[in-house]
Formats: structure tokens, C-alpha cells, sequence
């Protein structure tokens, strides 16, 4: 029961992280995706830090600022980039292969063979997204921008690299309460984008009611609600649990553009969304049924 109370509570995370889309494209003003990052994590970041009393030590902080380079600095960036140039459920399918990522960085890393079930979902999962992404330029005539797919891309490449060494570094050393771990993250993945802001993004203009509460929402519930809820999952649930809810994100930004945007995916496209769902439910699936195969092994021996 306390594993499903820590599921339930770690998947309204992605539910909303899908919601950023949206606010982003239809909301935010036009061009500014770093400023949106600095917003929506610089100034979260410090309340958290202020809040949290903790000073990390000096063995911590090269970690923590790598975290914060691939959780914070670098997701952030590359999320707004393809939200701003991709239609929302695209950009949030595509940021669905960080589960692959960090299952694959543990099969690396622990030198073990993945399940031949894992190996063929995940492959299937790959061919899945081309389809998702060819199919509407044969049918339809549409073209992508190359950018926003790169980001987003890239963006799942960094958050799950993130993942992987935020649970890998706290079982090494499990020293950085919760809070601080999150804000000192928020703040510096924040301050190491303000440079890009600067010089990059246009200067905002006079924003309306509308466009501050969206920034709100982006900080406050898409961020320090979020990361709260995720870091904490990522302590307490396995791995592989973990890194399935993501599904959740393309599947809350594809209904959300479906309803509000009649941002439809069909055809070969919504078969490749299909591919694409059910080839990383069943990575995961296989991955823990070898987890539970392990420990029945262990326990064995014992």
C-alpha cells in the first residue's frame, strides 16, 4: 500500500509536466524559451534553498551541479524549445524515450544483458516514434522543424540521465534532504540559464494578467509541486516504476491538445503512438518480472 500511495502521488507529476505544452504555445509570449526556463526555476529554486536551511558539503556540489545541468538546466531549455516549435503531443512523445534511457544507462552500468523481451520492446518503441513522425509528412504534407525535434530529443536524453544518477548518487551517499536536494537544483539549473536568457531571448513584453498566471502555474504547481513529488519517487520506488509513469506526460499533452487545440494523431501516426506506449509498457513489464526473478534467486540462496 505505501508503494502504490508513492505511485499515486509521483505520477501527478508527469500528468502535469504534459500540461506545459500548452501554456507554453497558447499562453506564453512568442520566443522566449529561456526566460521561461529561468521563471518557471531560478525563483522556486531559492525559496526551496532558503526554506530548507542546508548548506551541501564540498563533496557534494560537483554532483549537484551535474544534476542540476542535466535535470534543470539543460531539460528545461530543451523542453520550452520544442514546446515552443513542435505541437505538444509530438514534443511529449518523443521526450517519452527517457524510460529506455534509464533503464539502458543501468544495464550498462550494472554489465548485465537486457531481457530479450526488453531488447525487442525497445527497438519496436524507436520504430514506433519514426512512424509517429513520418507518417503525418506522407499523409498530410507536414513538416517538422528539425530544431524542435532535436530538443526534444535531447531534452529526454538529459532528464534521463538525470533520473538514473539522481537515484544512483543517493544510494551512494543519501546525505541532501529532500528540499534541498530539489531546490539547490532548481536554482543552479536556473542561474546557469540566465546567460542564455540574456542573450538570446527577446525582451518580454508588457505581460497580461493571463501570461503572469501562466508563469505562476509553470513555477509553483509545474515545478515545486512536481520535482518535490518526483525527486521523493525516485528515492522510494524502484527504478524501472519510476521511470514508466513518464508515459504519462504525452499521454496528458496529447488529450489536453486534443481537447483544447483538436490536435489530432491519426492514421499510421496513431499506430506509431500505439507502438510506442505499449513497447515501453512492456520494457517495463519485463523489467520488473526480472527484478522479482532476482529477488526470489536471492532469497533462495539465502
Amino acid at each position: 500500500m505505501k508503494t502504490l500511495a508513492w505511485i499515486a502521488l509521483t505520477m501527478l507529476a508527469p500528468i502535469i509536466w504534459g500540461s506545459t505544452y500548452i501554456v507554453t504555445s497558447e499562453i506564453l509570449p512568442d520566443g522566449a524559451p529561456f526566460t521561461a526556463a529561468v521563471i518557471r526555476c531560478l525563483p522556486v529554486g531559492i525559496v526551496l534553498i532558503l526554506f530548507s536551511h542546508h548548506l551541501p558539503v564540498r563533496s557534494q556540489w560537483l554532483k549537484l551541479v551535474v544534476l542540476s545541468a542535466l535535470n534543470i538546466g539543460c531539460f528545461q531549455a530543451l523542453l520550452f524549445i520544442a514546446a515552443y516549435r513542435l505541437p505538444g503531443g509530438l514534443a511529449a512523445v518523443i521526450g517519452a524515450i527517457q524510460p529506455l534511457i534509464v533503464l539502458g544507462l543501468s544495464w550498462i552500468m550494472l554489465k548485465k544483458s537486457p531481457p530479450k523481451l526488453s531488447l525487442l520492446a525497445g527497438v519496436s518503441a524507436i520504430l514506433g516514434m519514426i512512424m509517429l513522425m513520418i507518417a503525418p509528412m506522407l499523409e498530410q504534407g507536414l513538416v517538422w522543424d528539425e530544431l524542435g525535434i532535436m530538443a526534444a530529443f535531447l531534452g529526454a536524453m538529459s532528464m534521463g540521465l538525470g533520473t538514473y544518477f539522481s537515484r544512483h548518487w543517493h544510494d551512494q551517499a543519501p546525505s541532501i534532504p529532500l528540499i534541498a536536494f530539489t531546490g539547490w537544483q532548481l536554482a543552479l539549473g536556473g542561474f546557469m540559464l540566465v546567460p542564455f536568457a540574456w542573450f538570446f531571448d527577446p525582451v518580454l513584453p508588457q505581460l497580461t494578467t493571463v501570461q503572469l498566471s501562466a508563469y505562476f502555474y509553470l513555477a509553483v504547481v509545474g515545478t515545486l509541486l512536481t520535482y518535490l513529488l518526483w525527486f521523493k519517487g525516485v528515492r522510494q520506488l524502484p527504478p524501472a516504476a519510476v521511470s514508466s509513469l513518464g508515459l504519462l506526460s504525452p499521454i496528458s499533452a496529447i488529450v489536453l491538445g486534443w481537447v483544447f487545440l483538436d490536435q489530432r494523431i491519426e492514421g499510421w501516426a496513431m499506430v506509431g503512438l500505439v507502438v510506442v506506449i505499449v513497447s515501453i509498457l512492456l520494457v517495463q513489464w519485463s523489467q520488473n518480472a526480472q527484478q522479482r526473478k532476482e529477488l526470489i534467486q536471492l532469497k533462495a540462496v539465502k
